[in-house]
């Protein structure tokens, strides 16, 4: 992931919008202080309302975006843990020796999972942990064909080869959904309505005096909105994480044991 956004961490980008909210909406208030003194007019009305209307549903559609995408790499993950261990249970229909080997091959296979997630947001290690992966789950592959060969082995090879390959398979599915983020334009679109609403509502105030507490509980809680949109989008650093979810692939270890 080489998106710019993402490099920067969330709670930066939130405290840099809560500045510039204060700051935008000062700089319309000032400007129509000094086109209007007296602050005269009734302020915007329907323009203000319009773009603060925008601006909310805007941010409803990213959160919502954003926790769909979280939701969905919860489910991956749990869907996971499943196919994994459907391939382990299968490794008992086998005798005992063979079993004892595919289970080996497949402890190494869930540290390797495990390893995935603790790799954090590190690409290098990620590309590690995926080709460790990858070169385990082709030798437990190769070891099931060759057992596939024996006419003893039909039922269990039946059991066994589409286990393999939704275990196989959701690696890809999951790797995919990481790397589905919020689209950057549709952030830095955003923060271009944000910082435009903080000036037509600065700009549009009918107080004569800049109200330091209203701009300010407005700033605030739409930064926070904004940094819980990116803390739900990047769920390998921040508050909000998969680590409960990751236990299912944690817990797979007690079924590799003998």
């Amino acid at each position: 992931m080489s998106n710019f956004l993402f490099q920067v961490p969330a709670i930066v980008i939130a405290g840099v919008m809560f500045v510039l909210m204060i700051s935008t909406n000062y700089a319309g208030y000032y400007l129509r202080k000094l086109k209007d003194p007296d602050r005269a007019t009734d302020g915007l009305g329907p323009v203000e309302g319009s773009l603060l209307g925008l601006l909310a549903l805007l941010l409803s559609f990213t959160f919502s975006m954003s926790a769909g995408k979280s939701d969905s790499r919860r489910q991956v993950i749990v869907q996971e843990a499943n196919n994994i261990g459907t391939a382990i249970l299968r490794c008992d229909l086998y005798p005992d020796s063979t079993r004892r080997a595919l289970k080996a091959d497949f402890a190494a296979y869930v540290e390797a999972r495990i390893n995935y997630y603790n790799a954090g947001i590190n690409e290098t290690a990620l590309n590690k942990t995926l080709q460790d992966a990858g070169n385990v789950s082709a030798r437990i592959w190769k070891r099931v064909m060759l057992l596939s060969q024996d006419k003893d082995n039909t039922l269990r090879s039946q059991q066994m080869i589409p286990a393999l390959n939704d275990m196989m398979d959701i690696t890809t599915t999951r790797d995919a959904e990481r790397n589905a983020h919020v689209p950057e334009s549709i952030l830095w679109m955003l923060f271009l309505l944000t910082l435009a609403g903080s000036f037509v509502t600065g700009y549009g105030a009918k107080d004569k005096h800049f109200n330091l507490v209203i701009v300010l509980s407005f700033a605030l809680m739409t930064s926070l909105t904004i940094y819980l949109i990116l803390d739900l989008d990047r769920p390998r650093r921040g508050i909000i994480n998969m680590d409960q979810t990751h236990n299912k692939i944690l817990e797979l270890r007690e079924l590799t044991k003998e």
